[in-house]
């Protein structure tokens, strides 16, 4: 029988979600599906130790793709909002880097790079053409009762995007700054 857990990851926190995957296979969870928007279906297992990564491209990618994957020993799970859900058996990794879908630091920076410009630049984008001028908007003396629920609604709004620019701004780039160092 499936079993189902709610977690929210933000898209800077992809490394901590292969942390949280890996620690439910080694409790008997094996995970197989992503369930939008932060659900996670597992099925009963065996418990033992395999790693989980996560390789975003934003596009649907083609069987070639996957099947470079495959020959490095990777098993596809699934797919939602441009990240690819990959594990292997730790037993298999002969070497530490065996146990990396990125052969290289510059690799691992390419891919936030991508991040940033395909999720954090529209993120801002809707922050200061949206969420900015509706929460100024609903200040509005004419809006009566309306103006209540809105002032509310974009301020619980730019509360939420101000935090996910600024977390997901400052891990990112964080991250970036490592992988360009080595």
């Amino acid at each position: 029988m499936s079993k189902m857990k709610l977690r929210f990851f933000t898209v800077a926190d992809y490394q901590e979600e292969e942390i949280w995957l890996r620690e439910q296979h080694k409790n008997g969870l094996r995970f197989s599906k992503f369930i939008p928007p932060c659900f996670f279906l597992f099925e009963p297992c065996t418990p033992e130790d395999v790693i989980y990564r996560l390789d975003y491209k934003n596009e649907k990618q083609s069987s070639d793709y996957l099947q470079l994957f495959s020959d490095y020993g990777w098993e596809y799970l699934d797919s939602f909002g441009g990240w690819f859900y990959f594990r292997k058996p730790s037993s298999e990794v002969q070497v530490e880097s065996d146990g990396e879908i990125f052969s290289d630091p510059a690799s691992k920076a390419d891919m936030i790079r991508h991040i940033i410009k395909t999720r954090m630049l529209p993120l801002l984008a809707i922050f200061l053409c949206c969420v900015i001028p509706g929460w100024i908007n609903s200040f509005r003396g004419d809006l009566g009762a309306e103006g209540t629920f809105f002032t509310i609604l974009f301020s619980a709004l730019l509360v939420l995007y101000l935090y996910l620019l600024i977390h997901c701004g400052r891990k990112l780039k964080k991250r970036k700054a490592r992988y360009e160092l080595k």
